[in-house]
């Protein structure tokens, strides 16, 4: 099957974002994409929490959203809207970042809010607190798609192999891995870190991508990745906007798995002592 990748330089008007999005979902249905994928953050990246919550809403209020899903319909075709940030139906004061998956037929047909939070000192003075802003979700999701069951992730989760060693379990063939890595964090671990959760899984990983310098000031790494069962990068988008392509041949999962049977091997690990 034949899916689009949206890399991405989202910035902080949303109409501008949505708009990159509906021509790049109607190119993708021209080239004969069955699915497309949008980046972390696709709608609005906004560093500046202030100015961004006057763009921030409930996910049933939003018009954005409701836009791209009738577009969806319309062109009859997949969307995994990377994440939007979104007011939290658990804690209002704060939002959730959150995954949407779009069938054919326009209907949301999972959610997935970004489990793991990135909160850190840096040496360089730098200090990221996004549980200040953000509740994470609580559990995981498995989501029945038209590629076969998709683990939904976000971003910072692809440091914690539990997580799709978990989904794996519950049948994951595939991973959507929506991302805005930054630059310096990018060319260390990008690539090693995407490559080790397709290998650990025997699945394929699906990482669309925010690439560039931001509007907010920031830069992103871009690369967006297809990744296969084996590790075998089967698109990396480098640097800039665009839509890239990749064939997703299912059997695959099935041949690796069975050169390397993980999942039968597997053994539930006891606590230390």
């Amino acid at each position: 099957m034949l899916i689009a990748v949206h890399q991405m330089n989202s910035c902080t008007d949303v109409e501008r974002n949505v708009a990159a999005m509906v021509a790049a979902m109607k190119e993708a249905k021209v080239r004969g994409a069955a699915f497309y994928f949008a980046p972390e953050m696709s709608l609005l990246l906004d560093r500046n929490r202030q100015r961004a919550r006057s763009s921030i809403t409930w996910e049933d209020k939003n018009k954005a959203l409701r836009l791209l899903a009738s577009m969806a319909g319309e062109l009859g075709i997949w969307v995994h809207l990377g994440s939007v940030p979104v007011l939290s139906e658990r804690a209002e004061e704060r939002m959730a970042n959150r995954t949407l998956l779009i069938d054919s037929s326009g209907q949301v047909v999972a959610r997935y809010d970004k489990m793991h939070l990135f909160d850190v000192d840096l040496a360089t003075g730098e200090s990221w607190r996004e549980s200040s802003a953000y509740v994470g979700g609580e559990s995981p999701v498995l989501a029945d798609t038209p590629l076969g069951p998709m683990g939904l992730t976000i971003c910072y989760d692809m440091r914690f192999p539990d997580l799709y060693s978990r989904l794996a379990r519950g049948g994951a063939r595939l991973f959507a891995v929506p991302a805005a890595f930054t630059v310096p964090t990018g060319k260390a671990h990008w690539h090693v870190l995407l490559r080790a959760r397709a290998i650990e899984s025997a699945a394929f990983v699906i990482a669309a991508a925010q690439s560039g310098k931001h509007e907010d000031g920031r830069e992103t790494y871009g690369h967006s990745l297809v990744v296969d069962p084996w590790g075998e990068v089967l698109l990396d988008m480098g640097e800039g906007e665009g839509l890239g392509f990749a064939d997703i041949n299912l059997a695959r999962v099935d041949e690796v798995r069975a050169q390397i049977p993980v999942h039968l091997n597997r053994r539930d690990i006891p606590p230390l002592p």
